[in-house]
């Protein structure tokens, strides 16, 4: 199958168009190359002057009219705007992380000699992320995070909440080996959405020598 690829101003003028036709208003249509905000819209008149990411000039006529009500109305759901955001990331350019200072000397626990035996224990050495306490929990909060990880700053984090006497040493260990895998293996795409813990993620998680009693204790 051939494919024509327009001109991008060419392109431009015609997604302009289809969305003067789904908002029945006057549009100046600027393309950016903005991955924070994708669309935006500010009223200029009885014009509509329109920013939207170049991405979009690809897409099909059913997500440019969900487009044009957004734009229209600036209210209501919009799956397929959602639903191609995500299915395009890949071509949005990933945000410069801000400077992390690192911690990983805590009172009982260094994450990071943890983190560098079971590195060799369990990856070969191969996991590359850094690692780091958290910040403490804001009174108040009910969800419990022990860990997570950040793909964009290739950063590890650690509840500091485990930064306790009372906390056996495999616990930590079993937290960061949890990390460590998501750094390892990252999200997986299974009919269409995204996994964090696929079946390798879960088998691999298993076989940290001492992960039954680990979990035992977490719950």
């Amino acid at each position: 199958m051939i494919i024509l690829t327009l001109p991008y101003r060419n392109q431009q003028e015609i997604v302009r168009r289809q969305l003067e036709i789904a908002t029945g208003r006057a549009i100046s249509l600027t393309l950016t190359d903005n991955a924070t905000s994708l669309i935006s819209v500010k009223v200029a008149g009885r014009c509509l002057d329109v920013r939207l990411h170049r991405i979009f000039l690809r897409a099909d006529q059913a997500v440019l009219d969900e487009i044009g009500r957004f734009l229209r109305y600036r209210k209501g759901r919009t799956p397929l705007i959602r639903d191609y955001i995500r299915r395009h990331a890949h071509e949005l350019p990933e945000r410069k992380p801000r400077h992390q200072q690192l911690r990983v000397r805590g009172r009982h626990y260094d994450l990071q000699e943890i983190f560098g035996v079971l590195n060799k224990a369990y990856f070969n050495g191969r996991v590359s992320a850094a690692i780091t306490w958290g910040n403490k929990r804001r009174s108040g909060t009910r969800k419990k995070t022990l860990g997570s990880y950040s793909s964009q700053t290739n950063i590890i984090r650690i509840s500091p909440e485990l930064d306790k006497k009372t906390t056996p040493r495999y616990v930590v260990e079993h937290v960061i080996h949890h990390e460590m895998l998501h750094a390892f293996l990252g999200a997986k795409w299974i009919n269409g959405r995204k996994c964090f813990h696929s079946r390798e993620f879960r088998d691999q998680e298993k076989g940290f020598k001492d992960y039954e009693k680990a979990v035992a204790w977490c719950s």
